[in-house]
């Protein structure tokens, strides 16, 4: 089976048929969502308050959804239209660019507490037109993510590498970029269920503590298929409640209409004493 890299590059793989397909797997939504838990887990992010995350290759938003509750804020950009307008539609709660991660991004230095990835990198590695030089667009790429995070802040990427030459070209470029960090390897000794986590520290975090590189999840029965839990199991497995608002409830209906008005929509309804209150059915 041919690697999706290979076909075709990813703002053309995924048109709109194979966006909306992709989104409406639910399997694959699982996967993502496990994926998204597991990197966001990486980051070893503190509990007190929101931070603000970069979802780098954010696509439909799966990702972000698990990134909404788990209480966090965030950025999403992809490089594949068809993506962001389902995104669009589904009216995530993030902002959304449409950038090529290769060309670098253009951020201001220290705008992120942290950033995540899930099946992007890879795609970095594939020269599908004559002018994209792998190792150009990999520095590229991850000198100006390095810029973009605070300092001491983490950049976990979860990516499946096609060789081991590919690992070892992904992780010189980010070195040489001032990152440090490795290869996390969760079930290393299952072949279907082996997942790759690139964990990156960008510089030395301000308490001056040293910031250790976590071990990969190992298990003698690593788990055959990803089960789709629902949002409160999985805060639950996180010993933590969601912080988003219950959805048609008034505080997310205010929410709702808050983020329009920020995005410039102007077309969005005047609060009142009657916002979210359930009418009665008309005969």
């Amino acid at each position: 089976m041919s690697r999706p890299e290979h076909i075709a590059p990813p703002e053309l793989f995924y048109g709109e048929a194979e966006a909306e397909k992709y989104t409406r797997n639910s399997r694959i939504a699982a996967i993502q969502a496990e994926m998204t838990m597991r990197a966001v887990e990486l980051l070893n992010l503190a509990d007190d308050q929101p931070r603000f995350l970069l979802d780098i290759g954010c696509g439909s938003g799966l990702s972000g959804e698990i990134l909404d509750e788990d209480g966090q804020l965030w950025v999403g950009v992809d490089i594949a239209p068809a993506m962001l307008d389902i995104a669009v539609d589904k009216d995530v709660e993030g902002d959304l660019f449409l950038q090529d991660i290769g060309q670098g991004l253009g951020f201001r230095p220290g705008t992120f507490d942290g950033a995540i990835s899930v099946s992007v990198l890879q795609w970095l590695c594939n020269a599908d037109k004559t002018e994209n030089k792998p190792r150009y667009r990999l520095q590229r790429f991850f000198s100006t993510l390095f810029m973009a995070l605070q300092r001491g802040a983490r950049a976990v990427f979860q990516f499946y590498p096609e060789n081991d030459a590919q690992v070892e070209q992904i992780m010189g470029v980010a070195m040489k970029c001032g990152f440090t960090g490795g290869l996390v390897v969760d079930y290393p000794n299952s072949k279907k269920a082996r997942k790759f986590y690139l964990c990156l520290f960008a510089g030395q975090a301000p308490s001056g503590r040293k910031q250790e590189l976590p071990k990969g999840l190992a298990s003698e029965e690593a788990p055959d298929s990803v089960a789709y839990t629902q949002t409160r199991i999985q805060n639950q497995k996180r010993g933590k409640k969601s912080r988003k608002p219950v959805k048609n409830s008034v505080e997310w209906i205010l929410h709702k209409k808050e983020l329009a008005r920020k995005r410039g929509k102007e077309d969005v309804p005047l609060d009142s004493r009657y916002t979210g209150r359930k009418r009665k059915p008309r005969f």
